[in-house]
């Protein structure tokens, strides 16, 4: 396992709690920051890609 790897782990983590936050506090806003942080986390753990690469990406889309 590589650096980014394992922060791509510890992303969907936190993002899965921001996204859980902005659930009960119904703050929109932190909900969709941690779906974001949850996607790239996952991109993150298969590919082994730096979080700035995949920012990139996704503002491509």
């Amino acid at each position: 396992m590589n650096k980014d790897t394992n922060e791509g782990k510890w992303k969907q983590i936190k993002g899965e709690f921001k996204d859980q936050y902005g659930k009960i506090t119904n703050d929109e806003s932190k909900e969709a920051e941690g779906k974001k942080d949850k996607l790239i986390g996952e991109i993150q753990e298969k590919y082994g890609k730096t979080k700035d690469e995949i920012a990139e990406e996704i503002k491509s889309w």
